[in-house]
This record gives C-alpha cells, sequence and structure tokens, in this order.
C-alpha cells in the first residue's frame, strides 16, 4: 500500500515510469528500471557505476541504439514489462536471504503486500538488476565495459552493513519501523480553514473531470481565498489565482502527478500533505494548515502544481522562510524545542536528533510546563547534557547533511501531536512532548532521566498538577 513507502521508494519506481513515458513506451521494461537505478544511485554505488564510466547518458545510448520503440500517446499509467515484474520479485528475494526487516527507501511497488514488513535498500535492487540473467541488461553493461562480478561482492558487502545497527542508540529499525501515516490522512483537513480549502479542492476536481486529487487542485483551492495572509505572501512572489489558472490551463499532460498508484491523492499529492503534515507538527503545530501544505509542496519537489510554481521563477528557500516568518513570530514551544534539540544535536557532533536532544530542547526552552516540571524534579541542562553526552557520544558525525530525527523521535512527536488534539489544542505544548517521552520507557531521553534521578511516574504527576 502507497502509505507504506517513503518518499524516495516511490522516487525509484516513479523514475523508470517517468522514463518510461517520456519514451513514449507502452509498458515500464527492465531496461528503464536499469536506467532509473543508474540515475538514482548515491553514494558507494554511484562511485562504483562512474568507477567504470557508466553515466545515465552513455547507457542511455547503448539502450537506445538495441530497442525500437514506437511512438504512442502519452500515458500516465504504465503497467510493468515481465522482465520488470521478475526483476521487482528477486529484488524481494535478495531481501529475505538478507533477513533485513529495517525500514529504508527502496520499497517496491506491488511486492509489498507479499512481503510484509521487510523492505528493500537500494542496494538490493542494484543486485536484482546487475545479476538478471534473462534481460539484455547484463549485455549493456558489459558492453560499457561494467565488471558485474568483481562489483557484485562490494555492493553484497555494502548491503550487509546497511542492515547493522547505526551509531545512535535509537537507530534500531528492525524494532522501529516507520511511523504508519493510513491513520492520519483523516485529519489533514479537520481544520477550518484546511477543510476549506478541501471542500474548493474537490468542487475543481469535479469540474476538471479527473477522479483523483491531485496537488494543482489543492494549490488552486489555497489561492482562490485571495484575502488570507497566505495568498498574499504568495503573491509577493507574483503567484496568483489567476496566473496559477493560466499556467495550469496551459498544461497538456497530468503525467508529473501519476508516478505510482491511483489512490484518493495521486501519489505526488499524498507526499506533499504528508510532508505538510510532519511539517505542521514541526512547526508546532496540531492542525494542517494551508501554510503547511505550501510548504509541503516545496520540500516534495514533485507534482503539476510544483511545476508551475517553479515557472514562477521563484526560489523554493525564500518562499518557505517568507511563509514561516510570521509562525515564528508566533513562538510556538515545540517549534522552540526542536530548534534547540538541533543545536545540541550539532554541538555535539551530530546529524540525528534522537528522543534525549528533545529532552535538552524542553530543558533550554525553560518557560513552558515541560521545563517547569522537569525543574521541580531538580533536573539541569549541565546535569543532562553530561548524560546525554554518555549515552550518545561526543565527535565529528556531524556534517552539513540535514539533521534527522530518529524514528524513535519521530514517533514522540506523532504521540505528542496525538495528545494536542485530544485536549483540542492548536499547538502542540511542550507538556505534551514530555509526556509523549514517558510513553517509550526504552527511549535515551527516558533512560537520561532515570538516571537523573526521577520516572514516569514522577513526571506525569507533575504534568497533571500545573495543566489542572
Amino acid at each position: 500500500m502507497l502509505e507504506k513507502f517513503t518518499e524516495k521508494a516511490l522516487n525509484v519506481i516513479a523514475e523508470a515510469q517517468n522514463i518510461a513515458i517520456y519514451d513514449h513506451s507502452d509498458k515500464v521494461l527492465s531496461e528503464h528500471l536499469l536506467l532509473a537505478v543508474v540515475k538514482e544511485a548515491k553514494g558507494f554505488c554511484a562511485r562504483i557505476f562512474n568507477s567504470y564510466g557508466i553515466t545515465y547518458d552513455r547507457l542511455a545510448q547503448e539502450i537506445y541504439m538495441s530497442l525500437n520503440i514506437e511512438e504512442s500517446d502519452m500515458t500516465s499509467s504504465i503497467p510493468f514489462s515481465d522482465d520488470f515484474k521478475r526483476i521487482l520479485q528477486r529484488t524481494m528475494d535478495l531481501v529475505n536471504e538478507s533477513g533485513n526487516s529495517t525500514v529504508h527507501y527502496e520499497h517496491i511497488m506491488d511486492l509489498v503486500n507479499e512481503s510484509g514488513n521487510s523492505t528493500v535498500h537500494y542496494e538490493h535492487i542494484v543486485l536484482a538488476v546487475i545479476n538478471d540473467k534473462h534481460s539484455k541488461i547484463s549485455t549493456y553493461l558489459e558492453t560499457l565495459g561494467f565488471d558485474i562480478d568483481k562489483s557484485r561482492p562490494l555492493i553484497e558487502k555494502l548491503v550487509q552493513r546497511k542492515v547493522k545497527k547505526d551509531f545512535h542508540p535509537e537507530v534500531d529499525e528492525n524494532k522501529e519501523p516507520e511511523i504508519d501515516l493510513t491513520k492520519e490522512t483523516d485529519t489533514l483537513f479537520d481544520n477550518f480553514e484546511s477543510s476549506k480549502v478541501l471542500e474548493r479542492a474537490v468542487s475543481k476536481l469535479s469540474a476538471s473531470g479527473f477522479e483523483i486529487l491531485g496537488t494543482e487542485q489543492i494549490i488552486s483551492s489555497i489561492l482562490e481565498d485571495k484575502n488570507s495572509s497566505l495568498s498574499k505572501i504568495l503573491a509577493q512572489f507574483g503567484i496568483t489565482d489567476a496566473e496559477f489558472e493560466n499556467k495550469l490551463s496551459k498544461i497538456q499532460s497530468r503525467s508529473a502527478e501519476y508516478e505510482g498508484r491511483q489512490i484518493v491523492f495521486t501519489p505526488n499529492a499524498f507526499i506533499a500533505m504528508s510532508l505538510a503534515q510532519q511539517t505542521a507538527k514541526e512547526l508546532g503545530s496540531s492542525e494542517v494548515l494551508p501554510e503547511h501544505m505550501i510548504l509541503g509542496l516545496l520540500k516534495s519537489k514533485k507534482g503539476v502544481a510544483y511545476n508551475i510554481l517553479k515557472e514562477f521563477k521563484i526560489n523554493d528557500d525564500d518562499l518557505a522562510h517568507t511563509i514561516i516568518k510570521p509562525i515564528e513570530k508566533e513562538m510556538p514551544e515545540t517549534l522552540t524545542i526542536l530548534r534547540l534539540a538541533k543545536q545540541e544535536a550539532r554541538a555535539m557532533g551530530k546529524n540525528i536528533v534522537g528522543t534525549e536532544m528533545f529532552l535538552l530542547g524542553i530543558i533550554g526552552e525553560a518557560t513552558g510546563v515541560g521545563a517547569i516540571v522537569l525543574n521541580e524534579l531538580e533536573i539541569n541542562i549541565k546535569d543532562a547534557r553530561t548524560f546525554v553526552g554518555r549515552m550518545v557520544g561526543a565527535g565529528n558525525d556531524y556534517s552539513d547533511k540535514e539533521i534527522v530525527f530518529t524514528k524513535r523521535a519521530k514517533r514522540v512527536l506523532e504521540t505528542a501531536w496525538e495528545i494536542a488534539k485530544k485536549t483540542n489544542k492548536t499547538k502542540i505544548e511542550s507538556s505534551d512532548l514530555l509526556w509523549a517521552i514517558t510513553t517509550e520507557t526504552e527511549s535515551t531521553a527516558m533512560q537520561v532521566l532515570e538516571q537523573l534521578g526521577t520516572d514516569v511516574l514522577e513526571i506525569r504527576e507533575g504534568i497533571k498538577k500545573h495543566l489542572k
């Protein structure tokens, strides 16, 4: 099911489908998967391909010289060829053989239900592709000088390293699956403003003749409310209702929306709305607002609406900053806490934020109920940092990479979101985040708190006292 896929999971198959679409192929072929694998290659696998001079352009030239694809109408949904399906099945076989049950970004389309919770790393796909003897893939690679036998053991070793536990104590992928977004999609539009966006989007959908809600209907409906502060911000960048509709009318194909299976949302709208929901949480809101939808679209960098926004020649970061600035002025507690958490991670040379960094952020924020409760329990930032340092260590792991949350930290944020919603709050407060931490009794944060002399019962009683 689509909701089990991460953004990168969709990208792998989406790229193969895109290549097939633009080649006017009536099926997604194994050759398209090979091209997608090379195009999406990162890190060690990219270095292996580069060492043999295997680039997307060289490979495409070799493949297209041997393929005789007749031009057909560009469609938004293309079936997989038998070769393609066979390679995907072999990919899942490799996962089962390697014993990998971690959550990573390269799930494969229709095999997800058959494979249960098992997931696929990018390197599994590479192995399945280069080992395939029934298609012409090996011929293409060997013609370009790629040594399959020499490369195979290198990639196999990388697969084995992928399943090992990460350096952070909370990064244990076998025990901590990704948050399931299935139950969350119903709450995307439960805010008054967002529900109006949905109503208008559905009306536009009916008028368009399409059956599945795409990013273009969502953004178009946001722009229709010309008096909203968000519409005025977008107008500063030249993005008005009239201009957007003008550019939308020139779109001949909706193929940019269909990069996966058809559901209530197009796959790219699903990604954008899921990112909107995650953005809302990280900005301290318990509601998904139109602002979050625009930010989610900018993060996704996909779909008809995003392609139209790019025609306005805007800088994504400038627009995002302008939208976030008014939110920052409201100083939501959780936004401050998460920023402090990231600062604490950087200070320790880390680019991963776990629950322990959330704890330091709560203490550092100082004014919220969460900080007050911890202060009453005689827990201060200096002692907490000392114990956190002992738990996660300090070093030079941090780089310019984007700081990411552990899955347990994401789960804590998700629980805080649910607590805030149940109590009809519009913002996630520090008390919600601290209570959520107590639900993860094996988390690094709780281990630190226990070493500092407190426990779940004391923390919860303290929170209850201040919320009466």
